[in-house]
Parts: structure tokens; sequence; C-alpha cells
């Protein structure tokens, strides 16, 4: 039992080093596979960050300004991450934005320099997030916003590994160890873990997230296969960036219609 315990524990470790800045025991075992299977916990690494920025920014705003204390928030999630997601958008709309052929549009994603599209994306990204996160600061605790735009994001991009075949140079991916299929019991626990935080806002919110996310991840699987025939790390960052949005803006409407329940997350 401890052993098994022990074993996912670690598995947690790779995942919150993979997807953050966060120290983890330098006794950590790393290997592909291992590596792999770290991949069910993706949710939980979100739901840790969102929980800091969070509190983070429950810290800032006693003595900042909203709009302030949301910008110094925003750079710290940057920091905690590495832009991780941030990076993977630009790409994304580098590659897929300025190539013409499956080819070319792979191409320009591994390039590390930023184009029009890649600075349009990026811009727009996080000047939404921005107004999104403000629009939200008069309807409770934003922590939970937090919560629950990082962890149910990157449950949604994550899921895409589970069947979506991967088309970029595994030899060189940084991406390369998730590359792997999920196995159903990992998907369950992954979009899962990313949900729970949902419950929170009420089961009205939750249902219409389901709904929002199975949309987006059909249209978004269907525009990704006839562009470049699959996924790349880059996608996922760019799925998770605007899953994020979508899950703001699906707030935001809940709360402009009066449906937020407004006594849970005073």
């Amino acid at each position: 039992m401890l052993r098994a315990f022990a074993y996912q524990l670690e598995l947690f470790w790779l995942a919150l080093s993979f997807f953050s800045r966060l120290p983890i025991p330098n006794n950590t075992p790393y290997c592909s596979e291992r590596m792999n299977r770290s991949g069910r916990y993706f949710s939980l690494v979100g739901l840790l960050l969102g929980a800091i920025c969070g509190a983070i920014y429950s810290v800032l705003i006693l003595i900042l300004p909203n709009e302030v204390s949301i910008a110094l928030t925003m750079v710290a999630s940057l920091l905690l991450t590495g832009a991780f997601h941030e990076d993977g958008l630009t790409d994304m709309a580098d590659g897929i934005g300025g190539g013409m052929t499956v080819e070319r549009r792979l191409s320009i994603m591994k390039d590390s320099r930023i184009g029009t599209y890649g600075a349009a994306s990026l811009v727009m990204a996080l000047l939404c997030k921005f107004l999104f996160l403000e629009a939200l600061l008069g309807y409770g605790n934003v922590l939970m916003v937090w919560v629950l735009g990082y962890s149910f994001s990157r449950a949604i991009a994550a899921s895409l590994i589970f069947d979506m075949p991967y088309v970029s140079d595994l030899d060189s991916s940084k991406s390369k160890p998730l590359a792997n299929k999920q196995t159903l019991p990992e998907l369950i626990f992954l979009l899962l873990c990313g949900l729970a935080p949902a419950v929170w806002f009420g089961w009205q919110v939750s249902l219409s997230l389901v709904l929002v996310a199975v949309v987006f991840r059909i249209f978004f699987k269907a525009w990704l296969m006839a562009r470049i025939g699959g996924f790349t790390g880059d996608c996922l960052g760019a799925a998770q960036q605007i899953m994020e949005l979508l899950i703001y803006l699906l707030l935001i409407v809940f709360a402009g219609l009066g449906y937020l329940s407004m006594g849970a997350i005073e």
C-alpha cells in the first residue's frame, strides 16, 4: 500500500515538474513510461496552481487595487508555469496561421521566433483573461474561479491525448513522453478531478461547463485533424488557454443572468 502511494506521489511530482517551475524532490525517479502515466495528474497540477494564484490574489487585494492585483497575479502565474501554455498558443497560432501545408505548419511551430499570428493571439488571450477575471470580481471568492479555470482547462487539453495521433517529431519534441495513449481510467480520473471545483458553483454551472467543453473539444479536435492531422504539445497548450477563457466567459454569463450560486462563493 505504501509503495503504491509512493509511486502515485512520484507521478504527481513528475506532472508538477513538467507543467510548472515549482521544485520537486530531487530523488524523484524519471523515465518516459512514468512521465506518460503522470498525465492523470495534470488536472491536480492545475488545481494546485490555481489555488496558489487565488491565494496570491487574495493577499494582494488587501493592499492594492483590483486591477493591479489581477495583473500581478497573472504575472505570478506566468512565473509559476514558465508561460508554458501561452508559448503553446503562440506557436500553434503561428504554425497553423502562417503555413500552407502540414509540413510547413509543423516546421513553423518548432521555430522559437514569434510571428504576427502568435503575437496577436498571445496579446488577445492575456487581455481577455484580465478583462474576464476583472468582470468576475463582484461575484464572490475569486480564488475558486482561478482553481476551476486552471484545473478544468488542463483536463480538457490533456484529454486530447486519449483519441488523437501525435504528429510532431518524437525524437526532438519536449512532449515526447506524453505522446502515448491514455487509458480510459486515466482519462476519467483526469476529467473528474478537473471538473470537481465546479461543484462549488452549483449544478447548473457544472452541467453547462461539461456541454461547453464537449462542444469545444469536438470542434477543436476536428480543426486540428483537418490542418495538421493530429496534435502537438503546442496544440495542447493552446487548448488549455482557450478552454480557460471559455470557463471564465461562461461564469460571466451565469453571473449576469443571476444564476451563480452566490451563497457558495461568498
